[in-house]
């Protein structure tokens, strides 16, 4: 199936979804945010020219007032919580992870006690209780403290209803993933093949239509190639004016 085809599939469920008196929910989940870029200067303007709502996982050790300035009063923009300093604590051998294991679970909280108080201060009005682990892993015990902190949602990678995902169930703490990454980390760390994430998205249409839930974007602003900025600005094209399709504040999908 060549790409055009296959974003006529995506337009071809989403006018069936209308007729049946369906709809979804998107949210946009953009990683490693820190300080002023280009690049992210890029992202901003393209979620505003299509009013997509944006959430940044900001790095709260390595970020500042600059970036408090540059979000200044932009309302669709929603700042979670990206671990601490985003640092990798496993041993070599193991994969990446910040918030696992490795050190008591008491240190790993009382960082993520001290990132949720420093973006709460430096961003009062766009500030969510949200936490976004980095590397989207994070040990099951430390999710257990999340919500002494304050936190009421966790957003790592994949469906909610799978066994990995259940298992950081925790009463009043919300799971709201993303589901469909744009990058190829294994590969060219480039864009994936757009056909190929599409057929991600529509397969997250199918999840959603069965069980509920919205549909993740997750993206990382500093990696961006042109084809990723390509694929966002279609994507954004097809499903801001459809009316079977809503982007959303993160801050809304909380607590739902």
């Amino acid at each position: 199936m060549n790409t055009g085809a296959i974003w006529q599939a995506l337009i071809d469920r989403l006018d069936q979804m209308q007729e049946a008196g369906q709809s979804a929910d998107f949210w946009l989940r953009d990683d490693d945010a820190v300080e002023p870029t280009a690049a992210l200067h890029r992202l901003l303007e393209l979620t505003d020219r299509f009013s997509v709502p944006l959430t940044l996982a900001v790095i709260p050790a390595h970020t500042d007032a600059r970036l408090e300035r540059c979000l200044a009063g932009r309302r669709d923009i929603g700042v979670a919580v990206h671990g601490w300093s985003h640092e990798n604590h496993a041993p070599a051998g193991e994969k990446r992870q910040e918030l696992g294991g490795h050190r008591p679970s008491g240190t790993v909280s009382e960082e993520l006690r001290t990132g949720y108080a420093r973006l709460r201060a430096l961003f009062p009005t766009s500030f969510v209780p949200l936490l976004v682990p980095p590397w989207n892993r994070i040990d099951a015990e430390v999710v257990a403290g999340l919500g002494a902190i304050g936190f009421r949602a966790l957003s790592v990678f994949g469906p909610e209803a799978s066994g990995k995902a259940a298992a950081l169930i925790r009463p009043g703490l919300q799971i709201i993933n993303t589901h469909v990454d744009v990058i190829d980390w294994r590969g060219s760390r480039g864009c994936r093949d757009h056909a190929q994430i599409v057929r991600d998205v529509l397969a997250r249409l199918e999840q959603v239509a069965k069980g509920g839930g919205s549909v993740g974007i997750l993206t990382h602003h500093l990696v961006h190639d042109e084809n990723v900025w390509a694929f966002l600005s279609k994507l954004f094209e097809i499903t801001a004016t459809h009316p079977a399709s809503r982007w959303r504040k993160v801050s809304d999908l909380i607590g739902r």
